[in-house]
C-alpha cells in the first residue's frame, strides 16, 4: 500500500508535467516558427538487488521480476515539423522550407540556430535577428538601402538609393542537424546544440538537403490546435486516475490503522 502511494504520486506529477508542456504548446500556438514539444513516459521498477525470495522454508533464492515503481519523465523533447507559411510581403520575414537553420554569431563566440523570422539591420549594419543576433556569415547592408532581396538559394542583394544596380550584400548559409530533435531551446526562436543533436553540418541553400529559403513568408506553429486540446483531456483523466489510487491507498491504510486485536 505504502508502494501504491508512492507510485500514485508519480503518475500525478507526471500528468502535470505533461499538462505543462501542453499548456506551453497551446499559449504558442501563434508564435512563428515555434515548434512544439512532447513528454517521453519511462517505467521505473525496483532495484534488483532486493528482488530475491525464499521459495519456501530453507528453500533456494529466487530472483523476482523487477516490480513497477511508477512513472518517470525525462526532459520533453521537440518536433521539427515544418509549419504551414504564412505570406506577410515583408521584405525583412524570412522563413526555411526544409530542415535545414540559420546559423547566428552570439556575443560570447558561440553559435546558436534559428528557423528565420523577422530581421533588421543591427546597429552594427549587419543583417541580424530582432535580438539583434547577427546572422552568420556576417551580411553588410548598404546604406540607403530601399529594398533588400533574398534568393530561394539565400543570395542576398540590397536596392540602394540613387544606383540602378542591385549591390551584393552576401550569400546566407543553412545547416542541418542529424537529429534536430536534440537541440536545446533558449527562448525566443533560438536553439543550441547539444551531443544528441550532433554538429551542424553547413550547407548551401537548394542543395545537401537543408531546404530553401522564402522571403516575404513566416514559418507558422506546428502546434496543431484540436490535437493539443485532446492531449489536454487525456492527460487530466490520467491525472484523476492517479488521483484515484493514492485516495484508495489512503483509504486502505486507514483500515488497517483501524484494526483492534
Amino acid at each position: 500500500m505504502f508502494d501504491a502511494l508512492a507510485i500514485g504520486a508519480t503518475g500525478m506529477h507526471a500528468q502535470q508535467m505533461n499538462v505543462d508542456v501542453i499548456a506551453n504548446n497551446l499559449a504558442n500556438v501563434q508564435t512563428a516558427g515555434y515548434k512544439k514539444s512532447r513528454v517521453v513516459f519511462a517505467d521505473l521498477v525496483t532495484s534488483a538487488q532486493v528482488l530475491q525470495a525464499r521459495a519456501g522454508e530453507g528453500g533456494p533464492l529466487v530472483a523476482l521480476q523487477p516490480a513497477g515503481a511508477g512513472v518517470a519523465l525525462p526532459m520533453p523533447s521537440r518536433l521539427f515539423d515544418a509549419g504551414d507559411l504564412k505570406k506577410t510581403d515583408s521584405a525583412w520575414d524570412l522563413a526555411i522550407q526544409g530542415d535545414g537553420f540559420l546559423e547566428l554569431a552570439l556575443p560570447d563566440g558561440t553559435r546558436a540556430y534559428s528557423r528565420g523570422g523577422t530581421l533588421k539591420v543591427n546597429a552594427d549594419g549587419q543583417l541580424a535577428t530582432q535580438a539583434g543576433i547577427p546572422l552568420k556569415p556576417g551580411i553588410l547592408v548598404p546604406d540607403n538601402t530601399e529594398a533588400l532581396l533574398v534568393s530561394a538559394t539565400g543570395r542576398v542583394q540590397a536596392r540602394v538609393s540613387g544606383q540602378a544596380a542591385l549591390v551584393e550584400a552576401g550569400q546566407l548559409e543553412l545547416v542541418r542537424f542529424a537529429n534536430p530533435g536534440g537541440l536545446l531551446a533558449q527562448g525566443g526562436g533560438l536553439y543550441r546544440s547539444t551531443d544528441a543533436s550532433g554538429e551542424a553540418i553547413a550547407g548551401r541553400a537548394g542543395e545537401d538537403g537543408v531546404g530553401t529559403l522564402a522571403q516575404g513568408y513566416l514559418e507558422g506553429s506546428n502546434v496543431k490546435l484540436v490535437e493539443e486540446m485532446v492531449n489536454l483531456m487525456v492527460a487530466q483523466r490520467a491525472y484523476e486516475a492517479s488521483a484515484k489510487v493514492v485516495q484508495a491507498s489512503d483509504e486502505m491504510l486507514g483500515i488497517v490503522n483501524g484494526l483492534r486485536r
